[in-house]
């Protein structure tokens, strides 16, 4: 079942650009990282946000043109599936100057106990945040 989507907007800014001129492809990954993370703190409490922490366990990131200083892009997150511990998550960066796809992405991430650190499944209560 897919979730809702978590959207963010923002004007690219001079820091993420490399010596070619355009976005660094590490910054895109930066990106989605950093969507996700807005987009669990959005839906839990700060005691749930203690209790389980996620970690990544695979990237896969298509990149489909480049992005330039100033543009503005739009970043879209959401889950798609969860199994036992593990939670597929996909990304879409766009420019919306002229809504052409830029990126590409899925992080599978796994569900950590935050005191033990080890895996945990998911529970129901996440999973009904997130669906």
């Amino acid at each position: 079942m897919t979730s809702e989507k978590f959207i963010t907007r923002f004007t690219v800014p001079k820091s993420a650009i490399d010596s070619r001129g355009h976005v660094n492809n590490v910054v895109y990954l930066q990106w989605c990282l950093d969507v996700a993370e807005a987009h669990w703190i959005s839906k839990t409490t700060p005691s749930l946000r203690d209790q389980y922490i996620w970690y990544v366990l695979n990237h896969t990131i298509s990149y489909l043109t480049s992005a330039f200083e100033g543009e503005t892009l739009e970043v879209q997150t959401w889950v798609d599936k969860q199994k036992g511990a593990k939670s597929d998550r996909y990304y879409t960066i766009t420019r919306l100057s002229d809504n052409k796809l830029i990126v590409e992405a899925k992080t599978i991430w796994c569900l950590l106990n935050g005191k033990t650190l080890r895996p945990t499944k998911i529970t129901d209560e996440i999973t009904t945040l997130f669906h």
